[in-house]
């Protein structure tokens, strides 16, 4: 039954209840009161609880609960997040249900997960973690909140406990500073001020490097033993430094210095007063700008600053004597002056005159490319004998050794490391003789950047070869052959070296081939095929013009591979294939190798020994298109050729 019908039910019980006798009261409440309302038993309280009347049921939970009635009118406490209105007791019973028997608690939550920050007051910092009764017992409940619980026992209750640092911590400030704590201290770290404090409203704001000083550099104890923070002097610069002087100036410390540091000196502050020309040193530069205290050390200006040389300021030496055997024994005015450290005055003519003078690109060079910065290590004095001292082997030790021994200078001169000066002539003493139309190639055809073969470093820089582990033409040319050639290739030369491609080419011309012999192939050139060009019988692959990409092996060597049946098939054998060298030779197609006598039966003898073939055979038939002189069939009778002759038949018989 829900709580509305209970209620209804209850309101209807306290009427009927009138009419009745009291014995029957019992049966009215819809159950027992909880142990808490237990004072609240029977039908004659139920007003205490509950508004009577017809409509909706109306609770009264806050008469008797004012310290939540409070809170909620305060706008503040764990009920007033719930949304729960100000006077409202109607949100009470979804939380705390009544009539469930003495023993049924009317409050249920989880204390573990129980989230603080719902009372308006979030754990932070070092409160984060506490466990609830470091804070929630009744000594921190003040008397007039202790008045207000009706909660009997103050150790059972989470009310009353004030959100005052005070509360539960002792005021090491005894009141001086008023009860905000928070004003110069968080949750995190008690000791760390800075942040929360402004000194900027007291009386005495802290600027530059004061800002930097610890609270109890100037907060010193009290005779209580305690910080003072009021009553500290600090009128004059002497209340808290003492005067480094000695009393040497008249002038207060303002007057040359301020907060943002002590070295840093208002030179008008002195101006007013003195006046450093009329010294033996006027200052010129960069150093008008220089610190009294650097010059004049511990502040003693009546002590005489020696000023003759610059080493005798300017000390350690930064070059670390790299200069000490010059006549001016280093005296640093003969390259710096007070305008400025950097640029040295030390140029090209001044250059000149040292172990290395500096000439062609060497001139254009910027001097931190050789003396390379590095503050007060940079180095002056530094190895030129060889060019590698300043310059990377850029060709990867290929000339470390003889006769070059990475001496730079056999190749490249100063004028610019490009063009190479070396030529022709010096080539000829390489390992590779360059002839012919090798002597027109550029350097760079053969010298191209690779891909350096040092897998240790970092970045791979291209690295031009001059050194090659091989000479052959495919060191540089690729085959066009495709290997075809291979067991040609590996021919010996009369040196000793595999021929290569140097067995049929050479370096005048690519399609020179002088040096190949095509009687040492299969199909030896006779007759009139030594005329016939490469590519009528080599044919090259997909309608090209050059051999380039050739098969040469796969050339035909029969006849008729090569060569058209000019006799439209009269002569094929059973494959009909027509076999031209059993009557033909490639010295010449005509006359033919035909013998009539063996493989005709028309032997020819007498007279027919002289006849020209043509006579006999004669007749054509169209083939293919074209006109085909045919040999089958040829008649044999005399009167086929030579007709009905009286005469001959005279004489024939």
């Amino acid at each position: 039954m829900s709580f509305r019908v209970q209620t209804r039910g209850f309101v209807l019980g306290l009427i009927f209840a009138a009419w009745f006798v009291a014995p029957t009261a019992a049966q009215i409440s819809p159950g027992a009161l909880s142990r808490a309302h237990k004072s609240l038993d029977g039908a004659t309280q139920c007003a205490s609880c509950h508004k009577l009347g017809g409509g909706e049921p109306v609770f009264r939970c806050l008469d008797c609960h004012t310290e939540i009635a409070s809170r909620l009118s305060a706008h503040r406490g764990l009920h007033w997040s719930y949304g729960i209105q100000a006077g409202s007791s109607q949100e009470c019973a979804r939380c705390h249900s009544e009539h469930n028997g003495s023993d049924f608690p009317l409050i249920k939550w989880d204390i573990k997960k129980f989230e603080h920050k719902q009372t308006g007051y979030v754990l932070e910092g070092k409160h984060e973690g506490l466990t609830c009764n470091r804070c929630h017992t009744p000594d921190h409940i003040g008397g007039a909140e202790r008045a207000a619980i009706r909660m009997k026992d103050p150790a059972r209750t989470f009310l009353g406990v004030s959100t005052a640092c005070i509360t539960c911590h002792q005021d090491q400030h005894n009141g001086r500073l008023g009860p905000n704590c928070q004003q110069c201290h968080n949750f995190t770290d008690w000791k760390t001020t800075s942040k929360q404090f402004d000194h900027s409203k007291t009386r005495y704001p802290l600027t530059g490097l004061h800002a930097q000083v610890a609270c109890q550099k100037c907060h010193t104890p009290a005779p209580d033993g305690k910080p003072r923070y009021a009553g500290l002097p600090f009128g004059k610069c002497s209340d808290c430094h003492a005067d480094v002087h000695h009393g040497s100036f008249a002038q207060t410390c303002q007057s040359c210095h301020n907060t943002s540091g002590w070295k840093r000196v208002s030179v008008g502050g002195l101006n007013s007063s003195f006046d450093h020309a009329k010294t033996k040193f006027l200052l010129v530069g960069k150093h008008q700008g220089v610190d009294c205290l650097q010059c004049h050390q511990n502040g003693d200006f009546k002590k005489a600053v020696a000023f003759a040389k610059c080493a005798d300021c300017h000390k350690p030496d930064p070059h670390h004597g790299q200069f000490a055997k010059r006549p001016d024994q280093g005296e640093c005015g003969s390259c710096h002056n007070e305008q400025g450290w950097k640029p040295a005055k030390f140029g090209l003519k001044e250059h000149a005159e040292t172990a290395y003078p500096l000439v062609d690109k060497h001139a254009q060079v910027e001097c931190a490319q050789c003396h390379i910065p590095k503050g007060k290590e940079t180095l002056f004095k530094i190895k030129f004998a060889r060019c590698l001292d300043c310059h990377k082997d850029e060709h990867g030790g290929q000339f470390a050794a003889a006769p070059y021994s990475n001496r730079c200078e056999q190749c490249h001169n100063l004028k610019g490391y490009k063009p190479s000066l070396f030529t022709l002539e010096q080539h000829k003493k390489t390992r590779f003789l360059l002839t012919d139309g090798h002597l027109a190639v550029p350097c760079g055809e053969c010298h191209k950047p690779r891909e350096s073969a040092n897998l240790g470093s970092v970045e791979r820089k291209p690295l031009t070869p001059y050194h090659f582990d091989s000479l052959t033409c495919t060191s540089c040319h690729k085959d066009p052959h495709q290997g075809e050639f291979a067991k040609r290739t590996q021919q010996l030369l009369a040196s000793g070296k595999p021929a290569g491609c140097q067995a049929c080419h050479s370096t005048k011309a690519w399609k020179e081939l002088s040096r190949f012999d095509h009687a040492s192939t299969q199909f030896v050139l006779v007759g009139a095929h030594r005329g016939v060009a490469c590519g009528d019988c080599h044919k090259p692959p997909n309608l090209e013009t050059t051999l380039l990409h050739v098969n040469f092996s796969a050339a035909p060597v029969k006849c008729e591979d090569c060569h058209a049946d000019s006799h439209g098939g009269q002569f094929a054998n059973g494959d009909r294939v027509t076999e031209c060298a059993s009557c033909h030779n490639s010295n010449k197609w005509k006359p033919s190798l035909f013998e009539h006598d063996k493989r005709t039966s028309f032997a020819l003898k007498g007279a027919h020994q002289n006849v020209r073939c043509a006579q006999c055979h004669s007749a054509t038939r169209e083939t293919e298109g074209k006109p085909v002189l045919f040999y089958k069939p040829t008649p044999k009778e005399c009167a086929a050729c030579h007709g009905a002759d009286p005469k001959f038949k005279t004489i024939a018989r």
